[in-house]
C-alpha cells in the first residue's frame, strides 16, 4: 500500500517510526473499524442520492466497502504509516479501485465528523450492552434478596455494629444504586444519539448533503444541530465515562464487602471457587481475586474520567488533535464496567451466605439499643433525647439489663424506668434483633413486608429498563441491517 495520501499535497518528507507511532491512533481505532465502514456506506449512499457522485465510482466503492465489511479490514489499514484507520482504509480503497474512484468517497466529509460519528455509534452499542448487564445484575440482586427477607444480619456505620437489618435489605440498597446507574446511562444515550456526519471539518460543507437521511441510515435520532459543536464536543463521552465510573464505584463498594465478608473473622459469605484463586506458597488460601481486581477496575474507570476531563478542559473550538488522546480513555473506562458487571452478577448468584453466622452477629455491639430507646419513647412517654441518654449511659456501664438501666435512668435523668413499668421481659423482647427488624416496616425499611414491596417495585422498574434496552438495541440493529441491505442493492 502507498504512503499516507493525506500528506502528499501540503507536506513533504518522511517521518521516523517513533514519530509515526506517537501520532497514530490505531489501537483505539480498532474499536471503531466496523462503525467506520457503516459510516462510509451511509455517506456514499447519501452522495449518490444527492447526485454528488456518479454511479460508476459509487458502485465500485460500495462493492469494495461491502467486501471489507464482510471480510474485515486488512491489517495494512492499521499500519502506523497512516495516522489513523480512516486514512489507512482510504489508501486501501484507492489501491483497489483507483484514485479517480477511491478518491471521491471523502467529498463533503472530514475525518473530524467521520470519527465523531464512529465514536457515537460504538458508544451507543456499549451503553446498551452495559444496560443489559446491569439488568442481569439487578435481577440477580432481586432474586437473592427475595430468598433472604428473613435473614437477619448486622448493619454497620463506620464499620461498627449499628442496627440489625436483613440480607435482603442490604442487597436491595445496591440494587437501588445500580438502577440509578441504569437511569443515568439511559439519559446519556439520548445525548449520544445525534449524528455529526456532514459537519465536515467544523463548518459543514458546500455539497448539498442530506444529513437527516444519513443520520437515519445510521440509526441516529437526528443530525447534530451545530456543525462546530458536532466535531468538537466530547462532553457526551465524559458523561458516559462519569456514569461508568459511578457504576464501578458502587461495584467496588460491593466487592469490598464481599472481600470482608469472606474473611475467616467475619465469615458471612463463601464465594464460589471459580471467582477465587489460591496462593503459590500457602496451600490453604482461597483469595477473592475477582472482587479485588474489580475494585481496581473502578480506579481505572475513574482515572479514565479524570484524564478525559483534563484533556478537554483547555481546548479552544473547534477540533484539536488532543481529542485523539481522549478516545483510548473512553474505551478503557467503558470496558472496565462492561467486563466487571457480568462477573459481579455471577459472583453474587453463586455465593453462599452464612445465615447462622449473620444472625449470631446481628445483636452484638448493642446493635438493638436504638430500638430500646425508641420503646422508652413510644411506650413510656420519654423525650427521645432523655431515652437516648439513659440507654447510652447503660451501654457505658456495660449492660442493658433492667438493673443497669434503672441505675442509668436515675443517674442521667433522675427518673425510674421501673416505676414507668419497664420489665426485664420487655427488655429481652425489645433487644431481639428480629423484633428490631420487624417493627421497621415503613416504606424502605428492612421488615419482610417492606422489603417485599421494594422487591416488587424494583422488578417493575427493571422490566421497563430491560424492555427499553431490548427495543433500542433491536431498532439500532435493524437500522444497520437495512443499511447493509441498501448498500448491497446499490452495489448489485
Amino acid at each position: 500500500m502507498r504512503s499516507d495520501q493525506i500528506r502528499q499535497g501540503r507536506l513533504a518528507g518522511e517521518r521516523s517510526g517513533d514519530l509515526e507511532h506517537f501520532l497514530a491512533s490505531m489501537d483505539a481505532d480498532r474499536w471503531i473499524a466496523r462503525a467506520d465502514l457503516l459510516v462510509d456506506m451511509a455517506h456514499l449512499l447519501g452522495l449518490s442520492r444527492q447526485e454528488i457522485i456518479d454511479e460508476a465510482p459509487a458502485r465500485a466503492l460500495m462493492a469494495a466497502l461491502l467486501d471489507l465489511y464482510d471480510n474485515g479490514l486488512p491489517e495494512e489499514a492499521f499500519d502506523e504509516r497512516f495516522e489513523d484507520v480512516h486514512a489507512g482504509k482510504e489508501a486501501y480503497l484507492i489501491d483497489r479501485v483507483g484514485e479517480d474512484f477511491g478518491g471521491r468517497l471523502h467529498m463533503g466529509r472530514s475525518r473530524n465528523d467521520e470519527v465523531a460519528t464512529c465514536i457515537r455509534i460504538r458508544l451507543k452499542e456499549e451503553i446498551l450492552a452495559l444496560v443489559r448487564s446491569l439488568a442481569d445484575l439487578r435481577a440477580t440482586l432481586l432474586d437473592v434478596a427475595a430468598g433472604h427477607t428473613g435473614t437477619v444480619m448486622p448493619g454497620f456505620t463506620h464499620l461498627q455494629h449499628a442496627q440489625p437489618t436483613t440480607l435482603a435489605h442490604y442487597l436491595l440498597a445496591y440494587e437501588q444504586a445500580f438502577s440509578r446507574d441504569t437511569a443515568r446511562l439511559r439519559e446519556a444515550y439520548a445525548r449520544v444519539d445525534v449524528s455529526p456526519l456532514g459537519s465536515a471539518a467544523f463548518a459543514s460543507t458546500g455539497f448539498p448533503l442530506d444529513r437527516a437521511y444519513t443520520a437515519r441510515l445510521l440509526g441516529f435520532a437526528r443530525p447534530a444541530g451545530n456543525s462546530m459543536d458536532a466535531v468538537a464536543a466530547r462532553d457526551f463521552a465524559i458523561e458516559v465515562l462519569a456514569d461508568a465510573s459511578i457504576c464501578m464505584a458502587t461495584a467496588s463498594r460491593l466487592c469490598e464487602e464481599l472481600v470482608l465478608w469472606s474473611t475467616s473473622f467475619v465469615g458471612f459469605v463463601r464465594l464460589d471457587d471459580a471467582y477465587c484463586s489460591s496462593s503459590s506458597i500457602m496451600p490453604q488460601k482461597k483469595n477473592p481475586d475477582v472482587a479485588e481486581i474489580m475494585r481496581a477496575k473502578a480506579g481505572s474507570a475513574a482515572g479514565s474520567l479524570t484524564a478525559a476531563i483534563t484533556i478537554v478542559k483547555g481546548l479552544p473550538m473547534s477540533y484539536n488533535r488532543d481529542l485523539q488522546e481522549l478516545t483510548p480513555h473512553l474505551w478503557r473506562g467503558v470496558e472496565a464496567a462492561r467486563q466487571s458487571i457480568p462477573l459481579l452478577s455471577g459472583m453474587l448468584g453463586s455465593a453462599a451466605f452464612e445465615t447462622e453466622r449473620m444472625a449470631a452477629e446481628a445483636g452484638k455491639g448493642f446493635s438493638t439499643a436504638t430500638e430500646l430507646a425508641d420503646v422508652l419513647v413510644r411506650e413510656y412517654g420519654l423525650a427521645f433525647r432523655t431515652a437516648h441518654r439513659i440507654v447510652g449511659r447503660a451501654v457505658r456501664h456495660g449492660s442493658l439489663d433492667l438493673a443497669i438501666l434503672e441505675a442509668a435512668a436515675r443517674e442521667a435523668a433522675d427518673l425510674s424506668v421501673v416505676d414507668l413499668g419497664l420489665t426485664q421481659e420487655k427488655i429481652d423482647a425489645v433487644l431481639d434483633p428480629r423484633h428490631a427488624v420487624a417493627v421497621r416496616k415503613i416504606v424502605g425499611g428492612p421488615a419482610p413486608a417492606a422489603v417485599a414491596a421494594q422487591i416488587s417495585e424494583q422488578r417493575e422498574l427493571l422490566a421497563r429498563d430491560a424492555a427499553w434496552a431490548e427495543e433500542t438495541d433491536s431498532a439500532l440493529s435493524s437500522a444497520f441491517e437495512d443499511l447493509i441491505l441498501e448498500a448491497r442493492r446499490f452495489a448489485a
